[in-house]
């Protein structure tokens, strides 16, 4: 655990739960130990940070590459921060850079860590779920961990897009029940399987999250 780290679990964490006061529903569903990847929806910036406020455990995260290559005062506190959230540098793009970002979070997995994950690939612009990007159900039919599916509510009043400091807003989060996918082991090519699995996904989310559904993909967003 680095410096960072426990700082964020001992000091940071509580004193956020104390502030925010988020309403917690069915953190049991979070196996105490093994491998774990929790998919949730995405609403706003502090989504990445909501969730391990509530998580028993360390969750891990991937995050721009921009984050980690700052230059300068700034750009090493960005660096520091992100290293110690257990944010893991990806720079977006195809083929190489997916792959390597892929056999990270598998590597993270098989270490039997948690990892978070949000499957419309973005944060929504306009509060609505939109479909799943693919991504998370190779995942789990490569690393065969389990997917708890997570409902937030209410982070996108916390930090609106465009906002520069958080707000005191209530925050609901809710984790639904761990989803197995084992019986699809040794399909992950097969796009027909791996578009079903990240439908089931979605929708559990969507259950836990009372959103409206939009059937498209989420366009990038600036800073997601």
């Amino acid at each position: 655990m680095t410096v960072l780290s426990a700082i964020m679990t001992r000091v940071v964490s509580p004193v956020a739960r104390m502030v925010y006061r988020p309403t917690v529903e069915g953190l049991e569903n979070i196996p105490g130990t093994g491998p774990v990847i929790l998919a949730a929806n995405h609403l706003s910036f502090v989504d990445s940070m909501i969730i391990p406020i509530v998580v028993p455990r360390r969750v891990y995260f991937l995050a721009k590459a921009e984050y980690f290559e700052g230059t300068g005062f700034r750009g090493a506190l960005s660096r520091w921060f992100f290293t110690g959230m257990g944010n893991i540098p990806v720079r977006r793009g195809q083929g190489r850079s997916a792959r390597d970002s892929l056999d990270t979070v598998i590597k993270v997995l098989a270490d039997g860590d948690a990892f978070g994950i949000y499957p419309e690939g973005t944060r929504s612009l306009d509060g609505m779920l939109h479909r799943g990007r693919t991504g998370v159900a190779r995942i789990a039919l490569e690393s065969g961990a389990p997917v708890v599916p997570i409902g937030l509510v209410g982070t996108d009043k916390v930090m609106a897009v465009g906002r520069k400091m958080p707000r005191i807003v209530p925050v609901t989060v809710r984790f639904g029940k761990p989803l197995d996918f084992s019986r699809y082991a040794g399909m992950q090519d097969s796009l027909p399987v791996l578009r079903s699995v990240t439908d089931q996904i979605v929708y559990n989310i969507l259950e836990l999250s009372g959103q409206d559904y939009v059937d498209n993909y989420q366009a990038s967003a600036t800073a997601a």
